[in-house]
Formats: C-alpha cells, sequence, structure tokens
C-alpha cells in the first residue's frame, strides 16, 4: 500500500506554517447580529443560531472544551470556532479567532495543550496542537491527504489518524495512454455509497509521538481492501486504545464487493502495535459490533452489538468483555431498548447511556454487577454525548423540538439519596442561543396518546403555532419520519424543524409510529417487510385522531411530509388517502421499489426491510412489499405534490423524484420539483437550506392557508 505520510523539509514547513498565518486574514464567520422584527421563530433566526457541539473535559475535571459554529449564507459557508469554560459554566472563553473550522478537539498533556484538526497550507485537514489560551499552534501532522480522526493513547506515545488509501482503479491505471478518460470501470457491488464513487477507503495509521511531531506513521491495515472506520458514519469512536498503549481495538468490516454489500457484520479487531499481529476479538458475533471503549481501571472492554447480520437497526446491546479471561456478556439482556451511545463511568462500577425510551432520548446509568438500569433524566428533551466528570458528574448536551443543543452537568445522586427519591441534578452550562430566543415567542409542544387500528397506543407529538388560539381554525402538517427506524423524539433539526414549522402558522402532527424506537423491540421490528402496512395505517390513526379530537385544526387543509422512508410514505399516502390530505411534499423518497432494489447500494438494507428481490416469486414478504410500491397507485393520484431531490445522493437516485414529479405531471396533478445538483440525501449548503425552507412554506402556503382555498 503506498505511503501516504509526506517528507518535509524545514524549509517546507517555514512556507507551510507562513501561508497559514496569511490565511488567518482572510474573514471569519462570527455570530450574526440577529433582531427580530416579528417575535416570531423564521428562517433568519433558524440560521442565526449557533450550533454547539463536542463538550470534552479536561483530566482534572475543572474546565470544559467545546465547539460553537455558525453559518454564513452570503458566503455559503460556516465556521465552528472553540472556546473554554470552568466546570460550573462560568468564564466562557474562546479560544480560536481563525476562518477555517477546528474540529475534534480534545485535551493531551495532562490538560496543559488542547489537539485538534484544522486544514494545513494545501487545505488538508491535519492534526494540531495549541495552548489553552489558543497560543502556540503547531502542525503536528503532515499526511498526504489529511485525516479526518484522530486518538492519543494512554501515554500519549502513540496515535491512531484516520486517513485514506486509495481502492478502485482509474482509467489512467487501465490505460495510461489517456490520461484525460473519465470513465469508471466497475466490477463488484458496492461502488458507490451515499454521495460519492468509492475510490479510496478510510485505514488507521498509526504513528509515534514524541510531544511536538506526529512520526513512523503505519497503515496498519496495509495491502487489506477493508474499511476501518466504515462508511459512512464511522469516526474516532471505532478506535480504543489498550489501557497499557501496547495495542489498538479497531472496528472492521473486512468483505468487499458483494460480501461487503449484503452484510453487516463487523468485528473487533486487536492489533498489537509490537508484533504487528491481528487478533478478531468478536468471532462468531454476527451483527455490527462497534464504539469500543475500555474502562477506567483497564479490566474491560464494553462495545455496541447487533446480534443479525443484514439488520443495521437492530437493537444495539451492550456488551462487556472481561480483558483477562476475555469472556464476554450482554449486559442489557433484560433490557428491551436499543442503545445510541455509552460511556464508562469513572468508577469502572457502572456506565452511562443514552436511548431512544418513550418518546424522547434521556440518559440512563447501568450497574456493572447487578446489571439494574436507572433512568437518570425525566426532561423533556434528547441527551446527546457523555463526557464523564467524576464518579457521580458527566457534562452531555441536550435539545427539544423548541430549541438546539446546550451543554449541561448532570449530577447522580448517591445511591442512598436515590433510594429515597432524590432526582439526578441537570445544569445548564452554556447558552449560547439565548439572547436570539429572548426575542421570540416559541411554539409549543404536547403529547398526545392516539388508538392504532391494532388495539394500541402510540405517542404522538402535537406542536402549536405560537399565541395559540383554540377557536382559530389552523392548517396542519402531518410528519412521515425517515429511517425507516429512527425515533421521533424530541430531536432539533434544521431542515425538518417543528418549530419553524408551528411558528408559520400550521399545527404539526408527528406521530410515533410503528418501526421507531423508543417504545420495545417488537414495535420497531414491525415495519420490517411492511412498509405499506400498519405503520401506514397508524399515520392515519394519527390525522383521524386529530381530526375527532383536536377542532382547531381545519380537516379540509391538512397536508403531508417527510423525508427518505418519509418519502416514501408521502408519495404511497397520495395514492392511499381517501381524501385526508390537501398537498404533499415529498423529499429524497423511494417512489418505485423495484427500481429502487437495484439502485441503492447498500443491499443489506434492502433484503432485510424489502424482504428480498422482487424477482424471487415464492419470496411472499418480498412480493407484497414490491405489490405496494408507491408508483402503482399513480393512478389515485389527485393531490398537489412537490418533489425535491439531491443529485448527489447515491441512497436514493435523484432519478426516482424525477420519475415521481413526471408521473404526477403526466397525470394532470398539480406538481413542482425542486432539484439540488449538489447535494445529496441531506441539504447542507447555507444557501440551500434557505431556499428549500422558502419553497417548502410557498408550497404548502399556496394549498393549505385560508386565502388560497
Amino acid at each position: 500500500m503506498k505511503s501516504i505520510t509526506k517528507t518535509i523539509t524545514m524549509s517546507a514547513t517555514a512556507l507551510l506554517i507562513s501561508a497559514a498565518a496569511a490565511a488567518e486574514d482572510a474573514p471569519i464567520i462570527e455570530r450574526p447580529d440577529f433582531h427580530s422584527a416579528t417575535g416570531v421563530f423564521d428562517i433568519d433566526a433558524l440560521e442565526a443560531l449557533g450550533r454547539v457541539s463536542a463538550p470534552c473535559v479536561s483530566p482534572d475535571g475543572k474546565r470544559v472544551l467545546y465547539g460553537v459554529s455558525y453559518e454564513s449564507v452570503p458566503q455559503n459557508a460556516s465556521n465552528n470556532e472553540l472556546w473554554i469554560m470552568n466546570i460550573d459554566g462560568t468564564g466562557h472563553t474562546r479560544i480560536t479567532h481563525t476562518p477555517k473550522s477546528e474540529n475534534s478537539a480534545v485535551w493531551i498533556d495532562g490538560g496543559r495543550r488542547i489537539a485538534f484538526i484544522y486544514p494545513d497550507a494545501d487545505g488538508n485537514p491535519q492534526v494540531w496542537a495549541m495552548n489553552p489560551d489558543g497560543k502556540d499552534r503547531q502542525q503536528l501532522s503532515h499526511v498526504e491527504k489529511g485525516v479526518t480522526g484522530f486518538l492519543f493513547s494512554p501515554d500519549q506515545s502513540h496515535v491512531v489518524m484516520i486517513g485514506s488509501v486509495k481502492y478502485a482503479r482509474t482509467a489512467a491505471d487501465i490505460y495510461p495512454d489517456l490520461p484525460k478518460a473519465t470513465g469508471r470501470l466497475i466490477d463488484d457491488l458496492m461502488y458507490k455509497h451515499w454521495d460519492e464513487w468509492v475510490t479510496e477507503i478510510p485505514h488507521p495509521f498509526v504513528g509515534t509521538f514524541d510531544g511536538a511531531a506526529i512520526t513512523d506513521v503505519k497503515d496498519i491495515m496495509a495491502d487489506e481492501p477493508f474499511e476501518s472506520p466504515m462508511k459512512p458514519f464511522g469516526g474516532i469512536e471505532s478506535f480504543a486504545w489498550t489501557p497499557d498503549g501496547t495495542g489498538l481495538v479497531y472496528v472492521s468490516r473486512k468483505k468487499t464487493g458483494m460480501e461487503y454489500a449484503v452484510s453487516t457484520n463487523s468485528d473487533l479487531y486487536l492489533y498489537d502495535l509490537s508484533t504487528g499481529t491481528t487478533v478478531n476479538l468478536t468471532e462468531g458475533m454476527m451483527g455490527y459490533d462497534t464504539m469500543p471503549a475500555f474502562s477506567p481501571d483497564g479490566r474491560y472492554l464494553a462495545w455496541l452489538s447487533m446480534e443479525r447480520d443484514g439488520y443495521e437497526a437492530d437493537r444495539n446491546r451492550l456488551f462487556v468483555m472481561d480483558w483477562a479471561t476475555r469472556t464476554r456478556s450482554d449486559i442489557t439482556a433484560d433490557w428491551d431498548y436499543t442503545i445510541d451511545e455509552f460511556a464508562w463511568n469513572p468508577s469502572s462500577k457502572s456506565l452511562w447511556f443514552i436511548a431512544p425510551h418513550q418518546g424522547v432520548i434521556p440518559v440512563f446509568e447501568i450497574d456493572l454487577a447487578s446489571h439494574s438500569v436507572n433512568k437518570l433524566t425525566d426532561e423533556l428533551a434528547d441527551f446527546t454525548t457523555l463526557a464523564p466528570v467524576d464518579e457521580h458528574t458527566v457534562v452531555t448536551m441536550n435539545h427539544s423540538m423548541l430549541r438546539p443543543n446546550e451543554v449541561f452537568a448532570l449530577t447522580k445522586p448517591t445511591a442512598k439519596k436515590m433510594r429515597k427519591g432524590v432526582v439526578s441534578v441537570l445544569k445548564q452550562l452554556t447558552d449560547v442561543n439565548g439572547a436570539i430566543f429572548a426575542q421570540l415567542t416559541m411554539p409549543s409542544v404536547e403529547k398526545r396518546m392516539v388508538p392504532t387500528t391494532d388495539g394500541r397506543e402510540m405517542l404522538t407529538w402535537i406542536i402549536k403555532p405560537q399565541h395559540f388560539d383554540a377557536s382559530t381554525k389552523y392548517p396542519a402538517l402531518l410528519y412521515l419520519q425517515g429511517g425507516p427506524q429512527s425515533a421521533v423524539s424530541q430531536f432539533w433539526s434544521y431542515r425538518w424543524n417543528f418549530a419553524i414549522m408551528a411558528a408559520n402558522g400550521y399545527v404539526v402532527i408527528a406521530p410515533n409510529r410503528r418501526g421507531v424506537p423508543g417504545f420495545g423491540t417488537e414495535w420497531e421490528e414491525q415495519i420490517s417487510k411492511d412498509y405499506p402496512g400498519q405503520n401506514m395505517r397508524d399515520y392515519l390513526s394519527a390525522v383521524d385522531y386529530v381530526k375527532q379530537n383536536e377542532p382547531y385544526v381545519d380537516h379540509a387543509r391538512i397536508g403531508a411530509t417527510g423525508a427518505s422512508y418519509g418519502g416514501f410514505s408521502t408519495y404511497w399516502l397520495a395514492g392511499n388517502h381517501d381524501g385526508r390530505f390537501a398537498a404533499f411534499l415529498a423529499h429524497a423518497g423511494i417512489f418505485n421499489t423495484e427500481a429502487q432494489y437495484l439502485e441503492t447500494e447498500e443491499m443489506w438494507f434492502a433484503n432485510w426491510d424489502m424482504g428480498g428481490a422482487y424477482w424471487e416469486k415464492d419470496n411472499a414478504a418480498a412480493q407484497r412489499t414490491f405489490a405496494q410500491s408507491p408508483h402503482r397507485f399513480v393512478d389515485r393520484w389527485d393531490t398537489p405534490i412537490m418533489i425535491t431531490h439531491g443529485e448527489y445522493d447515491f441512497r436514493i437516485l435523484a432519478s426516482q423524484g424525477m420519475a415521481a414529479f413526471n408521473a404526477a405531471r403526466l397525470r394532470g396533478v398539480p406538481a413542482e420539483m425542486l432539484i439540488f445538483p449538489d447535494e445529496n440525501h441531506w441539504i447542507l449548503k447555507p444557501q440551500n437550506a434557505v431556499m428549500w425552507q422558502r419553497l417548502f412554506f410557498r408550497w404548502f402556503d399556496k394549498w393549505l392557508k385560508c386565502e388560497n382555498k
């Protein structure tokens, strides 16, 4: 495998430093000077919000490092800056003032320095270090194509970095005499992923660190055509140094092509630095194995594990391995929910974790010995990130449908106090967006328990406009969740934002229909191989319940909208709604499931959720899925529909949206289509995001607001 390290002379280093210094004079995207003229949460307010990320506690437990990013619509870009505060939330100090984002910041050298990722003079992201006051910035790594993550060993003598290696042949490799040829010759599956052609894959590179530079960089998977971390979402959480620093545990799915495309069987591997040998720690565990983390006392290795190969939405169990004996156990065997992330309590006697649970995502603690689980938070909020301080306190973040992330300190009571009913203490440490929300009157969120057609109850969120007046008739939007197995919790989204929908005068109906996590395994798994079944009846139950029980909703002015599987749901309901809806909007949705089966890249997803291939005539589950494809009901389409899609979406190709638009127009149905040539499954660029929001409300206002009826 070709080395990705550079040999850089002292003179070249000087040039890099000089170029980097010159770049510091470029305009910096700062906190906008936002003043609301209306007191209503609108697109301008949404774009003005600071986005808080990555709290990291100093080794002495006295300070917290975190990031705040802002977007600039005129510059069509964003910038993340680093801040430090005291553990009690005082002394907020900004330590960077640069035109490009500092990311992945952590404490090193016992808290005397901070390491982070920042572009070098060539624009490649590298590992840098600086003092906690932001001074004495030094570039530590010089990796040819840059790095996307890093993790220092416990004694900081080594560091693993995520780099990339060549994977696919180029035209020049095949025919060197055709240097301008652009054709891609493909002979196996998994040639694309989400929004990219797979020409390179990530590999872990281990280097020696002497406090000033990272040298002797080595690809520990050299000549292996496998990913580590795994695309598309894997990061530095895929690695864990052994307590003595002599080994590195990493996550990989050691498969390629067809085998990769149909399997989710990843494993944890232990690489020995001294011998260069690798051992599979999870041989025989057939689903995803991810997020390895050693206990502070070094006795145990914990990780998240799914049981079944090919099922990417399987329940995430929390496994623990005794490092001395290599025996492993599922400590959540008796807990029927899926875990998002976890962190060891510094005592090594328990673990904190977060998991969807009854419409929210709380913080839990599980005892290592008894396996008993305690819920530590009762807030109407979703928690994310766990950064331990001491045995009783963890720094975290939370958000809701009405507020984006802020940093909090969660302190749990002692066991004795917990038995007496004492609850955890949650203290807010940052208020990055307080000045903006102080100018606004926000919508409100309420919970309803909706009866379903099979005799169950479904938690459904109702979001009402600000200054709600029960005597007024409001238009409504039914929100259709993507995933399909993604929680309809108290999530905050910068695109599918319930607060801004409600602030624009809509009542939002957000059901936790069949298939979402947080209500037990049976509820979540019901949707598999039943795409057009019970979950669609759940949606209609929610709409019918609102029409019968919420008199402020105008029955004639209800729309439906969603993305991805929510887009599929939109298309399906367009042909099966019996007049319940007056307008639709679908983003990145599946229109033709037969085409989708062959167009998507992760075949394990299609095989599990759809039941198999459409040519398997004896496969009843697959035949039921494809017989109910949304495109088969176009003859019933009679309701205005808008379609949006990104051309870099390789999960659900933009041709799905184009086909749906053409079908609507050929049927004489009022339709619009918004295609972004430079976006993927999401809409990420600031100006495109603003455009999408404006057209979203222009469309629904046209068909659902009173003055247009």
